[in-house]
Parts: structure tokens; sequence; C-alpha cells
């Protein structure tokens, strides 16, 4: 596998390296139904989900959320999500495929800084990172753009010798922004078609997505 000169690897981690969709939809629904919402299908989580979470939240309870009320919808996320987190299993593929990658790798995930750091050392990944960040706030849910462009600061590197795979629009999105290639993988969090009409390479597993990444130019 050829790799353009200086040519680095951002991987996403939920519904990319960890395997959580269950997990989230779990989670996901015990906050839904803590407002009397009814639960969503995985289906449709994975076609309307969106960032800022906030939005998503509030298409599907058919109002608006405040800021208030959706901290509080966080919480009960993150908590229900915990509780399921010692089962998660990272995808079948996902050693394999970060051990195929020649050029230099790291990890860029909206879960919490101080439990993601742990949980990757966990899987014995650290090794093959060259850098691990997380979400160093108390809520999120917004673009991860921001995100990527302070994860390359502290890299040294600019988004042209980047690519970044994950399974989101909003990781697409944050790609673009900062100049970065992308691709996408079917098997996390949203649906393929939306991943296919977003106009960049698509993967059905990460061993595939490492092999379109090295042929980005």
């Amino acid at each position: 596998m050829s790799v353009p000169a200086g040519r680095h690897l951002v991987w996403d981690w939920n519904g990319t390296l960890l395997d959580d969709l269950s997990l989230v939809m779990t989670a996901t629904n015990v906050a839904f139904a803590s407002v009397d919402a009814p639960p969503v299908t995985p289906d449709d989580h994975r076609r309307r989900f969106r960032r800022p979470i906030v939005d998503y939240y509030g298409e599907v309870l058919g109002r608006v959320v405040t800021p208030e009320e959706f901290a509080q919808l966080d919480r009960i996320f993150h908590d229900a999500y915990r509780q399921g987190l010692v089962n998660a299993a990272l995808a079948a593929d996902a050693e394999h495929a970060m051990r195929s990658w020649p050029g230099g790798q790291s990890l860029l995930s909206m879960w919490f800084h101080d439990e993601l750091v742990p949980l990757v050392h966990g899987f014995g990944l650290q090794s093959l990172l060259a850098r691990i960040d997380g979400l160093r706030a108390t809520v999120g849910g917004g673009p991860k753009a921001g995100h990527l462009a302070e994860h390359l600061v502290a890299l040294g590197l600019s988004g042209g010798q980047v690519v970044l795979i994950g399974d989101s629009l909003d990781d697409a999105d944050a790609a673009e922004a900062v100049g970065a290639g992308c691709v996408l993988y079917t098997g996390g969090l949203t649906h393929p078609e939306l991943l296919a009409a977003r106009g960049v390479p698509v993967a059905t597993t990460l061993v595939e997505a490492v092999r379109l990444a090295a042929r980005l130019d």
C-alpha cells in the first residue's frame, strides 16, 4: 500500500473503531423515555441523527429542546451508555485496519477524554496512535470541525496532510472544514444511503476504508 508523503490518518471512535450502535440505541431510548417520547429504531436513528445533537432531539420530540433540557437528556444518555460500555467491542476488523496503515495515525472522539484514554488503552490500541483526543467538556453534542482543527494543531499537521475515517456526515463536514480527505464507513451510526450521497469515498469495512484512504490524492 502506497501512502502520499506525510499523509496521516485520523480515526473516529464511536461507530467506527468502536462497534457501539446497539449501545447508542439503548442509551438514546432511555433518554427519550425520560421525557415520555416513543423509542426510535436503529434504522430511524441512522437516518435522522445529526449534530448538533440538540437539533436531532428536537426533531424527534417535535419541539424546541432548551439548553437545560438538553443537558439533562445528555446526562441520562451518557449514564445509560456507561452502564453498557463494559460489554462494547471493537469493530471486527478495527485492529487489522489500523495495523495495515503504514503512516502515522491518531484518534479523535467526541466521547469524554478522561474516559476515552483508559478505554483505548484497555483495547491495547495506544501504541498505534500518535495522539488520542476526546471531549474536554461536560456537555457535548456539537459539530466535530473545531475539535479536528485543534487536534491537527496539536499534531503539527495541516488538513492537506490528513485523511479522516468516520461514520457520520459530521465527520465529512469536519474534514472538509480543515481541508482534509475523508472516507466514510457504513458499519456505524449513519445510514449507508446518506453516506453515499455525501460525495466522498464510502467503505463497508474498515480495512477497505484504509485502502481507500491510501488512494486519496
